[in-house]
């Protein structure tokens, strides 16, 4: 199981995982997210400031959830992604997809730009 902190800024909903989105962690996130987002507002900011690893079953999550929250109105983005994980992305083209931004507070901007 995977801790998921969540807070809700203004009408943004911050997804805050922690340590590892791995093939042992990715259910039990794709649970927990897909609960907040079908209950909270629809700008979903994922933060992986705590995150050191993520998987390509993590990645798969990222992008369920992402197409939950369009399917539902709304958009998401991503903030504070570490340096190991950001290189995923980067290979994985999900950078380009989503948009990394260094702070939440930028990601809400985005969100509501």
């Amino acid at each position: 199981m995977i801790e998921l902190a969540h807070e809700i800024r203004g009408d943004a909903l911050i997804l805050q995982p922690k340590k590892r989105i791995d093939s042992s962690t990715a259910k039990s996130f794709e649970e927990q997210a897909n609960a907040l987002v079908d209950a909270g507002p629809k700008k979903v900011v994922i933060d992986f400031s705590g995150v050191d690893y993520i998987s390509s079953a993590g990645l798969r999550v990222v992008l369920t959830t992402a197409k939950r929250v369009k399917a539902a109105g709304g958009a998401l983005t991503l903030s504070g992604v570490t340096a190991n994980v950001k290189e995923v992305f980067d290979v994985s083209g999900f950078a380009s997809i989503f948009g990394l931004h260094d702070s939440i507070d930028q990601a809400i901007a985005s969100l509501n730009g």
